[in-house]
């Protein structure tokens, strides 16, 4: 994607991602997940994992899987009232480049 994907986006992508699994979900499920609309490396996740575990909008717990330990990320209130305003952000901004796109705004 010629886009740069700002730290904002991101954001919102992987609450929207983590949102879809009630009980939470796993890094790697996240990743192959995000790859679906976005082109994202591990290295690039994992700092935005932490960084929305820092800010309270998701929570981690560990379970046993195949002999080791495997991090789940769950979101919490606070990250679906900021998944929800980045949904709200996105309609307007995207609607606003789609309409320069489209020509129905003059400069």
């Amino acid at each position: 994607m010629v886009f740069n994907t700002g730290a904002a986006l991101l954001d919102a992508i992987v609450l929207a991602v983590v949102s879809k699994e009630k009980e939470g979900t796993y890094g790697y499920k996240i990743t192959q997940d995000v790859r679906t609309v976005l082109e994202v490396s591990e290295s690039t996740l994992y700092p935005v994992l932490r960084r929305l575990q820092k800010d309270e909008c998701l929570e981690t717990y560990d379970m046993a899987y195949a002999g080791r330990n495997r991090r789940y990320y769950k979101i919490t209130d606070k990250g679906t009232a900021q998944l929800n305003l980045y949904r709200e952000e996105w309609k307007i901004y995207s609607s606003k480049i789609s309409t320069l796109f489209e020509g129905g705004i003059k400069l």
